[in-house]
């Protein structure tokens, strides 16, 4: 924060960023709220939406869409409709009267989904103008996907160039999260990168002190707000010890937990030992666990026939990006299970063992969903 005010003071006056339109999709708390603020006084016309359907502070995004040349798309607890009805509405910054669309300058995206959509919409309107092909809501995997080729669907049965049309006008974005730039690498590497990209996350600023103090301090927040358990004593399993997974580690350690690790880079698994935690297998420590955390950027970390063997009341959530480190989808279709929300954000699911476990933000980000992140 006292990086960005420092800019703020330094270039209020000459405004080095007027009439730059700039499309954000970042987590809108307070923190983004002092970014759009600083933004917007250097110059710029601002469209914003948040990367998470919980990790909105309303006030926040209510606060900041009170300035001048701020649109302001977001709020707490979205569906996933509204969520990629946000992330188009922020990208779309008006129609001329030959129904071209204008969008923005530079993309500032936290998980890569405001330049997913983008190049996504170039990809499916290149398809319908070749084949006539549109897509096809009905063939996503899970209903993320079918509400995002939905939208799509729609958006080109309205104007078939759209998409198109903004992309060309795009300087550039960066990106701010391990799993967005994954998928960035991607897209450069198959040659499909449409404009060039800051990679933010490999930063130092933002890897050595943002991934790893800021999850140190949030993590435990998220679990004690939406739990209220005594951590102290606990055995807390951290899947993942990346930089983000040495900072959950750190808390839980210093919290006074029996803390495990399940890593399968041998450099970081050397350095969990180091620090004194017991690296081990999920499938060793699964049935002792009484939390578990997943943070590694991947799918399927914590899959279903894990869950199913959890202890009563075992405590399962997640501080990666997205929402595939946990099989969610697989969790809430068992056949057998009881669904009960404990309030906002947590949910307790009988098992047909008996047993209970709690998954926090339905394997979203819990630091976010659950407290208001860092």
């Amino acid at each position: 924060m006292p990086g960005i005010m420092t800019i703020r003071e330094e270039y209020e006056k000459s405004k080095p960023l007027a009439g730059a339109k700039i499309t954000g999709c970042l987590h809108m708390t307070v923190e983004c709220a002092l970014l759009i603020e600083t933004l917007q006084k250097l110059g710029a016309h601002i469209r914003w939406c948040s990367c998470n359907i919980y990790s909105t502070v309303d006030y926040a995004a209510a606060a900041v869409s009170t300035l001048k040349n701020v649109s302001v798309f977001a709020w707490k607890g979205e569906t996933l409709e509204e969520y990629w009805w946000c992330v188009e509405k922020a990208l779309t910054w008006g129609e001329d009267e030959n129904n071209n669309f204008e969008g923005p300058d530079l993309i500032v995206d936290d998980g890569a989904d405001a330049i997913f959509l983008v190049h996504k919409g170039v990809e499916y309107e290149k398809l319908y103008a070749e084949k006539k092909i549109l897509p096809d809501p009905e063939s996503g995997k899970n209903l993320e996907e079918k509400c995002f080729l939905a939208l799509l669907k729609k958006s080109i049965l309205k104007n078939p160039n759209k998409w198109t049309t903004i992309a060309k006008k795009i300087i550039g974005v960066s990106e701010e999260t391990t799993t967005g730039i994954l998928r960035l690498r991607k897209m450069e590497k198959n040659k499909e990168l449409l404009f060039s990209a800051i990679n933010v996350n490999d930063a130092v600023t933002k890897s050595k002190y943002d991934n790893i103090y800021g999850c140190r301090h949030s993590l435990p927040d998220g679990i004690m707000r939406a739990t209220d358990f005594l951590i102290s004593g606990k055995i807390v399993v951290i899947c993942g010890y990346g930089d983000v997974g040495k900072g959950c580690a750190s808390s839980m350690k210093g919290l006074g937990a029996r803390v495990y690790v399940t890593e399968v880079d041998p450099i970081c698994a050397i350095q969990a030992v180091m620090e004194g935690f017991n690296v081990v297998t999920l499938e060793e420590i699964v049935e002792k666990g009484d939390f578990f955390i997943t943070c590694t950027g991947n799918i399927d970390i914590i899959k279903l026939e894990h869950m199913l063997k959890m202890k009563n009341n075992a405590v399962v959530g997640n501080i990666g990006h997205f929402d595939d480190e946990i099989q969610i989808n697989e969790l809430y279709n068992y056949e057998g299970i009881h669904i009960e929300n404990v309030k906002p954000q947590v949910d307790r699911i009988t098992l047909p063992n008996g047993n209970k476990i709690i998954v926090l933000a339905r394997g979203r980000l819990l630091n976010l969903g659950c407290a208001t992140g860092h």
